[in-house]
């Protein structure tokens, strides 16, 4: 049987947490679209505007310690079905609030559940797929590719009636979801060993894991600069911004799944990321110096996606082998160092442009993110398995799981 076939034949099941796995990545661009319209309509400022993305990073950082040890505890189906549930709850309040501090409380709770969905749904999908393993990995990836992709596209279609649209589709796409996995993912018992909430945190005592989520830190600075602050200086309607980040959640999800697996066969891990990350850096600086050509921030940002796919896959998947403890716990200790000081940079992003100028913030993120090309370099060394090429581990769904959370 072919692995088309193969990825094809899977049991209701499967289809339906891979549906919802669609809908929770496409929370990661969802809202660019309407983060002017929000700010017009409310009357914020960027940065207020950008503490949507700080909220929602900052809980999912502090989650992602506490995700383990509630998923060993009450089995992966009530994990799947309480992440689901507070997603939609706080999705529609969100699209319910008539104030921009509401709606940044409520986008917390949505990172919340969007934690506990995502820590759990690759291992759900691996447990309950036909075929193999890498068959399954194959379903999970083109869920995350399609999710990426459609959030900015779906959001500016809805944003166009209004910037609550987006919120409310969430929250009905997600109740479809959680109705569909209620009822057709069979239970699942805790699990023998239980873990706990400061093992992520004593993992970061190995230099090359704490190096690695440094990297991440750094690197976050750059990225969500590009996905907060970017909408204000194109100053484009929703669905025209909706349009300039589907081709960057394209070019990101294509990349991710196709390119990096090759790069990484061809020249290994490490190198790649480095390289990835450098020319990220590049093109924000030049974002940075034409940030008042919005043709040049369109393209920017799309050719940003083709980057970020790359580093997105490896980096995280390096976070795997970077120290001698479980994946989940070294996933854990990377997301919250990476979500928890990530966090502030879509608010700096935001401050200073309305401080300073519009150039600022790229100039900013892109500081950080060469600034994380030299961190990771400290670690050439202790991480020199990963300097050599590799083949495609079975890991990286695991890793981009996190990686995009």
């Amino acid at each position: 049987m072919s692995s088309t076939s193969s990825f094809l034949k899977q049991p209701k099941s499967v289809w339906a947490v891979a549906f919802a796995c669609v809908i929770a990545f496409m929370g990661i661009g969802l809202v660019d679209p309407i983060l002017k319209p929000i700010a017009e309509q409310l009357h914020a400022s960027p940065s207020q505007v950008s503490l949507l993305f700080t909220s929602y990073m900052a809980v999912i950082g502090v989650a992602m310690l506490i995700t383990g040890a509630v998923s060993s505890r009450i089995g992966a189906k009530r994990t799947l079905l309480i992440g689901l549930a507070v997603i939609v709850v706080f999705s529609a309040l969100a699209g319910l609030s008539n104030s921009i501090g509401m709606i940044v409380a409520f986008r917390a709770g949505w990172g919340l559940g969007n934690a506990l969905f995502i820590a759990t749904a690759l291992a759900t999908i691996v447990n309950s797929a036909s075929g193999s393993v890498a068959e399954a990995i194959i379903l999970y990836e083109a869920a995350l590719g399609v999710g990426i992709a459609a959030g900015p596209l779906v959001g500016g279609e809805l944003g166009t009636i209004s910037w609550r649209g987006p919120f409310f589709g969430v929250a009905v796409l997600m109740t479809i979801a959680l109705g569909a996995t209620a009822f057709l993912l069979p239970a699942s018992p805790p699990e023998n060993r239980r873990t706990s909430i400061v093992e992520p945190l004593k993992a970061l005592r190995h230099r090359s894991l704490a190096t690695v989520a440094v990297t991440a830190l750094l690197y976050n600075f750059g990225f969500f600069t590009l996905l907060a602050f970017t909408p204000f200086p194109l100053a484009m309607t929703a669905r025209q911004i909706g349009l300039i980040f589907f081709g960057w959640g394209l070019a990101l999800a294509i990349t991710s799944v196709f390119v990096a697996p090759r790069l990484q066969k061809w020249f290994g891990t490490l190198p790649v990321v480095m390289t990835s990350l450098l020319l990220f850096g590049i093109d924000l600086a030049v974002m940075g110096v034409y940030a008042d050509h919005k043709a040049v921030l369109a393209i920017g940002v799309v050719v940003a996606g083709l980057f970020l796919g790359i580093n997105n896959t490896l980096i995280t998947e390096a976070v795997m082998g970077a120290a001698p403890v479980e994946r989940s716990t070294a996933s854990a200790a990377y997301s919250f160092v990476r979500f928890s000081g990530g966090a502030v940079a879509p608010w700096l992003a935001g401050k200073l442009g309305e401080e300073i100028n519009v150039h600022v913030p790229f100039y900013v993120g892109a500081g950080a993110v060469l600034l994380a090309v030299g961190v990771l370099a400290t670690g050439w060394k202790p991480l020199a398995h990963l300097r050599v090429p590799a083949n495609h581990s079975e890991i990286e769904a695991e890793a981009v799981t996190v990686g995009d959370a």
